[in-house]
């Protein structure tokens, strides 16, 4: 990532803190309060199974919200972020709510230089691959900190759907109009609020993504010595994308009656080999 595509990221992202920790997306009072004490998704619990006294290092942090859920659930959690306000915020809520954990800011490709040891678990959720150029960069460090033994484990939005335009357009409407596979140069877009609140005030803020295949991002993780345990998908997004409907249950699905089907969500959990 140029210096430039980062800092406009970083900056994106540290104005991001402030809108979302305040949005009723994340509602964190619930959290503070204990209303809504975990804030992951059921099949990834289900997946990523007990935590209880493991290691978890949580990539791409943001404000520490999933990583404090892990943490809730017994894992000892560690969670990095490039963003300052966003690790300043994690901080300030690991204290509030009583949880031990560690937080460290780092871009990612950077890490392995900011923080050492290996983990149980190395957790990436979703929203991220998108700010990310080099895949092969990225399964190299996710897999870095990865013990023998233990497993890298990833949910995220389906790299189909984001080759479809997501704004203008109405439900069931598919406009196809972005890359599939990886791209050395920029998508770049002047950011109108932000997903958790589009109504915000971000003048003059832009963010610079990069779209990946679902096979390099595969790939990636085999070329790292990671071994892929599993690969599912699913027929969700779990944010609003103008081409989806709400399925009431916290979800967006394409409209009832839409002929054909497309993969939406997607996880995968690979193992480091025990050495030896």
């Amino acid at each position: 990532m140029d210096d430039d595509a980062l800092s406009d990221n970083r900056r994106l992202w540290d104005r991001w803190t402030e809108i979302n920790a305040g949005s009723d997306f994340y509602d964190v009072a619930s959290f503070r309060d204990g209303r809504r004490p975990i804030r992951l998704a059921d099949y990834e619990r289900e997946e990523i199974g007990p935590v209880e006294v493991k290691t978890l290092l949580h990539l791409q942090c943001h404000f520490g919200l999933d990583t404090l859920s892990w943490a809730r659930l017994g894992a000892r959690v560690t969670g990095a972020d490039f963003s300052e306000a966003g690790i300043a915020m994690a901080r300030e809520l690991a204290t509030e709510v009583d949880l031990p954990a560690t937080f460290v800011i780092a871009n990612l490709y950077d890490l392995p230089t900011a923080l050492d040891g290996e983990f149980d678990i190395v957790y990436t959720s979703r929203g991220v691959l998108g700010w990310l150029p080099d895949l092969d960069g990225w399964a190299r460090v996710a897999a870095h900190f990865v013990k023998p033994g233990g497993f890298f484990y990833i949910t995220e939005i389906h790299p189909v759907a984001q080759v479809f335009e997501g704004e203008g357009v109405k439900p069931g409407e598919l406009r196809l109009i972005y890359p599939y596979w990886s791209h050395q140069e920029s998508l770049r877009f002047d950011v109108k609020g932000s997903y958790a609140d589009p109504t915000a005030s971000t003048d003059g803020l832009v963010e610079h993504g990069w779209n990946h295949s679902l096979g390099e991002m595969v790939t990636a993780l085999i070329d790292a010595g990671l071994r892929i345990d599993f690969l599912h998908e699913f027929d969700f997004v779990e944010w609003p994308v103008e081409f989806l409907v709400d399925g009431g249950d916290g979800r967006w699905r394409l409209p009832p009656g839409t002929k054909g089907e497309l993969p939406l969500f997607f996880s995968v959990k690979a193992t480091k080999p025990l050495i030896g």
